[in-house]
């Protein structure tokens, strides 16, 4: 709040000193009127007449606009906070609606494991026929030379479905390979079906390789394996399923088996000796 103040140099206006004649005339001094009456403080300047200065505190100087600007300033401020307010409700929402797909997502999960529980099924490796690799005895001679073999595999396996309420369907394109030491043998693929909750279902399937290159290396560790009797082989299986839950049908999943398999011999009579396999799923 200002306040008008007279200049602190010159004191307020007086009234003009009337002079009588007679004292004029007895007086030789001059006598100084008001107008003319010396500045006490002669460095600092002093207004003119009839004039008066005006005390501003520092804060009110910045911080209220002219009166001109006043209605301008309200005005932009005004606008400011309502562009403000629409991005921040938008924010607030969609984070609201997250949190609640979110949690929404996590109580059905809750539910269809309390309601369905589901168990992973079991596959296992139950017999195994090859063809295609007698090895001569020229061959088996030549130890330095590569071979070239197509050898064919049947392969039996066990699928055990331990699930109460849930069903499998087994899609087309699936994929079945036989490797030794990283070189694959054979490719086949998985016959399409659909396994019922509480089901065990053995399929065959046959394998085979065309033009197979076996290095001089990997011939003889083969032939030295066949020698003892233990042959170390492994199966890959890739099967694309879709899990059925009374009516409803799941999205297309990819079943992943791999089994370490031992022989005793790649021919038609081969016996597994030891079998381990490991089982995977690929969402999406």
């Amino acid at each position: 709040m200002t306040d008008r103040v007279h200049p602190r140099d010159s004191p307020p206006p007086q009234p003009p000193v009337s002079v009588n004649d007679e004292t004029s005339s007895e007086s030789s001094e001059p006598m100084l009127t008001l107008a003319t009456r010396p500045n006490p403080c002669p460095d600092k300047p002093v207004p003119p007449p009839g004039t008066y200065v005006i005390h501003i505190p520092k804060d009110q100087v910045y911080r209220v606009p002219p009166p001109e600007n006043a209605d301008r300033y309200q005005a932009l401020t005004r606008k400011s906070k309502t562009r403000r307010r629409p991005c921040c409700r938008c924010l607030c929402w969609s984070f609201g609606i997250l949190a609640f797909l979110l949690a929404l997502l996590a109580v059905s999960a809750a539910i269809f494991y309390l309601v369905v529980k589901p168990r992973s099924p079991n596959y296992s490796v139950d017999a195994i026929s090859v063809s295609g690799l007698n090895f001569t005895a020229a061959a088996a001679a030549a130890s330095s030379a590569s071979l070239t073999v197509s050898p064919e595999f049947d392969v039996t396996v066990r699928a055990d479905n331990p699930n109460e309420k849930i069903g499998i369907y087994y899609e087309p394109k699936s994929s079945v390979e036989i490797y030794y030491d990283d070189v694959s043998l054979c490719n086949g693929a998985v016959p399409s079906f659909y396994q019922p909750s509480n089901n065990v279902t053995v399929f065959e399937t046959a394998l085979k390789g065309s033009g197979v290159v076996l290095t001089s290396t990997v011939k003889n560790s083969l032939l030295q394996a066949q020698s003892q009797g233990k042959v170390p082989l492994l199966l890959t299986v890739r099967a694309p399923v879709k899990i059925k839950v009374g009516s409803v049908k799941s999205w297309t999943i990819t079943v992943k088996v791999d089994c370490d398999i031992t022989v005793d011999s790649l021919t038609a009579n081969a016996k597994i000796f030891s079998k381990d396999c490991h089982y995977g799923v690929k969402i999406w």
